[in-house]
């Protein structure tokens, strides 16, 4: 059942019994006993304080009983309380329990009034109860027992208050003695209120949003500070658990108005847990919790200051401003909210209009919030629909391809047709939901182990056709009677007592659970009597799968295993299987024998022969981005520019996500971590020199410096560093001109700096190990985490005759370190010398370069050429230099592409661009693509504005209606809306297509179907009731006077936004 809160002083009236008689109209004052679960008195007292030890008035049969009954609830046995009391000469058995599911720990509710005093009080619950009445189906009880018993019995249609006649401590003392302590219990309709003034209750106020800043100041300083704040956010990583939206509540003062403030929060708990409910269903395929964390009840002056009649784009605007301002500084505050839900019963923009939200605002400190019309429990739809908008979902059939969901009741259609027995996240809904989910870090926290009380299966228990009306259309409604042969859980029709024959409906059924009829109850549209096959079934997880093959044939692949969620399905509104459907495990995991073991610099290589940048192709070499969430997604740069680019495709399942983590891997888009065992989730790892779950002791520190001068141009071999050394680390004592290089002595190729690269800081991965090279001044450092796959020849390029100082370090395994030393060359450096190659590529395309001759290293037996490492210890010949490419360099020009095809052809958001790069001339009649930085002049643009005029409007029209009646003369009708392209509302300058046109069919006979059984004529408007334009009360003895068309043209057309009512009015008996 619903929880039921209930302020405790909810009216308090004085001692006197003489001044009873002025403040209700009729009363009784009775002594409620305290009993056990069969109703036999235990003790007069009732207080939670006076009753704390009493159970041992029970037998040992009673207690075991009571236990039984509390287990098979799932409850604490002894907590459980029983009183009988007597209310108007009815006695009343009361069970009761404690309510500890109402509120989140630490949430609090804040009532604001006029005169700016606040008045804030936590929601406690240690002595607030709520329970049910023996033997009386339906009934409800709310109660605290702080002092004596204060709160709310609800017996089928009455609802009673009971309190104490007087109150304190010293009454709470004599609960024990005189025969019990004296109650007062009233029907809260006999309370007298005096005459309500409307005038007063809404005075003319001239209110604005003084000292809250202009909304761009606003966003700019968030934006600077979103960054660091969201590094302070500490409750973090819950990968595998539920996402929790924290909630602020912000109420207006028409909504605690309406529903008065004794009720508005047990309203609100139960709107909100159906917000919750929707965002639990399987369709969504996410398991999202809506979490309230803190209530603001808003003084009219501050209401009316927010919302902006008329204007839904200023009141939005400020309820978000207003939100910002509420938010508790510190991220670890119990109050701290994700998200702001602002509820109000004012129209703030065209008639209809029922919500307005930024898209994927989430988590934004400015931009998180919503701003619904709240006109009864329908109203959970526009609230989830609008969060949905703020999560990043579009509407369904607007720029995607959802369209056929629509009148199926996706949440997200355009115009809501949800309802409490159907509704569902459309397909497009889960996908946008998906984009974005991730990026939203701020519902990854778990605000407390979710004790937040559950919506029942079937809300409607607790709540009649009569209430439901009341809180659609407002006080005095009921549900319509005077049509008998509508099916109540089809349409929940509405009528005032004033006008029973004027009937109005939201359109959809009460919700499930709704009693239609003796023992029957709605359930999705139905009125049936309930049983287990159609109730809710959770789903639950069906066998594993054998796992399928691996991506990898070597270095550590990855392969999958499914299961389904059919163990059994989730039905009737279930819910989905709690975690992840596919588990994943590694594979093949002994290195790869190639020499090119870095398998995401084999996916950038991959590239080369089809991915053209800027018009041209380039050589793709691995880059791992700085933002760890972007590394499983492949980024190349290349090696002709250094530009990095997202090649628009996640890396395959087994890459690594980082260089510096050697066993970590991504799978399907993520990095799972990976321990040094090769388990998925593994936290063992490796120690310093590599040895997994090692404790650093088979270690060895090589250290030391190098001194060397530089008698010969060219590079100069400094230092050998062997296979699988770790944590190197080369360094400079002192800046000169000479130049670090290094050269992988398994390939031979210079990975860092070679003859015509620049020396700039940066970072190098070679074979799968990144290098971090750093040139601060001329002093260099080059340092790597390893291990290295290769061994590694430190060398300088020379530039002058100064003297070279290193120092080195790295890390060893001592097994490595005695195999490196005892390794021997397997020929003798004799039998090889340099030989000419050939002439190096010019240094410079033009203005005068250099080429030098390239030796190779050959073979003397039989003169064939040979690596390169086998001529290391032979003297290399010294190199000629030649003059080449003398003709000066062209000024570098921009070149400037065509301009595209606008993206849009009207509107405000059109935009063409074109091409435009840096081009240099070459001698022979050829030019190359330089870095933007060498061309003088501004930058062409290569964005510009176009189409930017208004998009024509044109009227929409929608399929004619049945006509109104099966035989003589009737109306059809049909929506007319005017649109433009962007779906927008627009204004259309011709003339609006005929909205109600008349209908003739055979002529009627007397026992024609078209007149119910009083007679009554039925006709439908599709509209929302509109105070500009009442209908007419018409006479039952008189036939109804058919409008003209022009008359029917002033009725207000349905809205565009969200649903609207529609309105069935019941007309005279015809003669």
């Amino acid at each position: 059942m619903f929880p039921l809160y209930l302020h405790t002083n909810s009216l308090y009236i004085a001692s006197s019994i003489d001044s009873l008689q002025h403040v209700l109209r009729e009363y009784g004052v009775v002594k409620p006993v305290s009993t056990d679960a069969e109703g036999r008195f235990l003790s007069h007292a009732v207080s939670a304080e006076r009753m704390s030890g009493q159970s041992h008035g029970r037998t040992k049969r009673d207690a075991e009983a009571v236990e039984e009954e509390q287990q098979a609830r799932g409850e604490r046995p002894g907590e459980m309380l029983f009183y009988n009391v007597t209310i108007f000469g009815r006695e009343l058995h009361l069970r009761l329990r404690p309510n500890s599911r109402l509120v989140a720990p630490g949430a609090r509710v804040e009532w604001q009034e006029d005169d700016d005093v606040t008045r804030t009080e936590p929601i406690a619950g240690n002595c607030l109860y709520v329970g049910d009445v023996a033997e009386v189906k339906s009934a409800s009880v709310a109660v605290s027992n702080c002092d004596g018993l204060a709160g709310m019995i609800r017996v089928e249609q009455e609802e009673y208050f009971i309190e104490p006649l007087e109150h304190g401590g010293q009454v709470t003392g004599e609960e024990e003695g005189g025969g019990g302590r004296p109650h007062l219990v009233y029907r809260s309709s006999d309370v007298k209120k005096p005459p309500v003034n409307h005038a007063a209750d809404f005075p003319s106020l001239d209110l604005n949003l003084g000292g809250l800043m202009d909304i761009k100041t606003l966003y700019r300083g968030v934006e600077q500070n979103l960054n660091q704040s969201q590094a302070h956010r500490a409750r973090r990583e819950a990968k595998d658990q539920p996402y929790s939206i924290e909630v602020l509540l912000g109420v207006d003062y028409s909504v605690v108005q309406f529903h008065g403030k004794e009720a508005v929060q047990r309203y609100l708990l139960t709107l909100m847990n159906i917000v919750n409910e929707i965002y639990q269903d399987s369709s969504l395929g996410a398991r999202i919790n809506v979490v309230l964390v803190r209530m603001i009840m808003l003084c009219y002056g501050e209401s009316t200051s927010l919302i902006e009649l008329g204007n839904p784009s200023q009141s939005l605007e400020n309820v978000c401003r207003w939100a910002y301002l509420q938010q508790k500084a510190d991220m670890g505050d119990a109050e701290h909210h994700d998200h702001a839900i602002f509820l109000t019963r004012r129209e703030f923009g065209p008639t209809g209009m029922q919500g307005y939200a930024p898209v994927t605002g989430m988590c934004h400190p400015v931009r998180s919030c919503t701003l619904n019309h709240e006109d009864g429990f329908s109203s959970a739809f526009v609230v989830a629909h609008e969060t949905g908008h703020v999560l990043g979902m579009e509407h369904d059939g607007q720029g995607n391809r959802c369209g056929d969901e629509v009148h199926l009741g996706s949440i997200m259609a355009p115009l809501v047709q949800a309802a409490f027995h159907r509704f569902h996240w459309s397909r497009c809904s889960q996908q946008e939901l998906s984009r974005y989910l991730h990026t939203y870090d701020c519902l990854r926290d778990d605000p407390f182990d979710h004790d937040w009380p559950s919506l029942p299966q079937l809300p409607g228990i607790h709540y009649s056709m009569n209430e439901q009306c009341r809180f659609d259309f407002g006080a005095g409604y009921m549900m319509c009677t005077a049509y008998s042969t509508f099916d109540p859980c089809k349409q929940l029709w509405c009528s005032h007592p004033e006008n029973p024959f004027f009937c109005k409906t939201k359109k959809g059924p009460p919700i499930d659970g709704t009693i239609c009829a003796p023992g029957k109850h709605c359930f999705k549209g139905h009125c049936i009597w309930l049983s287990m096959d159609v109730l809710r079934q959770d789903g639950h997880w069906g066998a594993w799968s054998k796992f399928g093959s691996c991506s990898r044939t070597c270095g550590a692949g990855v392969r999958f295993r499914t299961r389904q969620c059919d163990n059994p399905s989730p039905t009737n509104g279930g819910r989905t299987c709690l975690g992840s459907s596919y588990e994943s495990q590694l594979c093949n995991t002994e290195e790869c024998g190639k020499l090119l073991a870095d398998f995401r610099e084999e996916q950038c290589q991959m590239q080369d022969s089809f991915f053209e940048y800027q018009n041209a192709k380039h050589h793709w070499l691995p880059f791992e981005h700085t933002e760890p969430k972007e590394r499983c997604h492949l980024y190349c740069q290349s090696k002709e520019t250094g530009d990095v680019v997202d090649m628009q495709r996640l890396t395959h399942d087994g890459t690594r996500c980082s260089y510096q983590d050697l066993y970590s891997v991504c799978v399907r888009g993520d990095c799972v971590k990976v321990g040094c065992d090769y388990v998925i989730g593994s936290t063992k790892q490796e120690d310093k020199c590599g040895v997994c779950g090692g404790d650093n002791s088979s270690c060895k520190i090589i250290k030391g410096n190098f001194t060397r001068s530089a008698k010969k141009q060219g590079f100069l071999k400094i230092l050998e560093i062997p296979r699988g050394a770790r944590h190197l680390l080369v360094q400079e004592f002192k800046g000169t001109e000479h130049i670090l290089a290094l050269r992988n002595q398994a390939t031979g190729n210079v990975f860092l700096n070679a003859e015509d690269e620049f020396p700039e800081s940066r970072t190098v991965v070679e074979n799968g190990v990144a290098w971090e090279y750093q040139n601060d001044d001329d002093r260099e450092t080059v340092q790597t985490s390893g291990p290295l796959r290769y061994g590694v020849l430190v060398m300088i390029q020379t530039h002058g005759d100064s003297k070279v100082t290193l120092s080195y370090k790295y890390l060893i395994h001592e097994e490595l370190q005695s195999s490196i030393e005892s390794n021997a060359l397997d020929e003798d450096s004799s039998y090889f010398e340099w030989a000419l190659k050939k002439w190096s590529h010019c240094s410079r395309p033009c203005g005068g370069g250099k080429q030098y001759t390239r030796f190779g290293c050959r073979r003397k037996s039989d003169g064939k050429m040979v690596h390169r490492t086998n001529c290391q210890d032979v003297k290399k010949p010294r190199a000629i230099s030649r003059d080449c490419n003398q003709k000066e360099c062209s000024l570098p020009i921009w070149e400037v592409g065509e301009w595209e095809p606008c993206s849009k052809s009207c509107g405000k958001t059109g935009i063409q661009v074109r091409s435009v790069s840096c081009i240099q001339d070459l001698y022979d009649g050829t030019n190359r693509s330089i870095h933007s930085k060498y061309c003088n002049d501004d930058r062409p643009e290569t964005r510009q504005a176009c189409n930017r005029h208004p998009c024509p409007a044109q009227w929409r029209v929608g399929p004619w209606s049945q006509c109104s009646v099966t035989c003589g003369n009737g109306t059809q009708e049909r929506q007319v809306l005017c649109h433009m392209r962007d779906n927008t509302i627009g204004l259309c300058l011709d003339t609006k297509p005929e909205t109600i046109r008349a209908c003739w069919l055979l002529p009627c006979t007397k026992s024609s179907p078209d007149y119910n059984n009083k007679g009554n004529f039925l006709i439908q408007w599709l509209s929302r009731p509109n105070p500009e334009f009442p209908f007419q009360k018409i006479s039952s003895s008189k036939r109804p006077v058919c409008s003209s068309d022009s008359d029917l043209r002033r009725l207000p057309l349905l809205a565009l936004v969200l649903p609207l009512s529609l309105t069935l009015s019941l007309w005279g008996k015809l003669p």
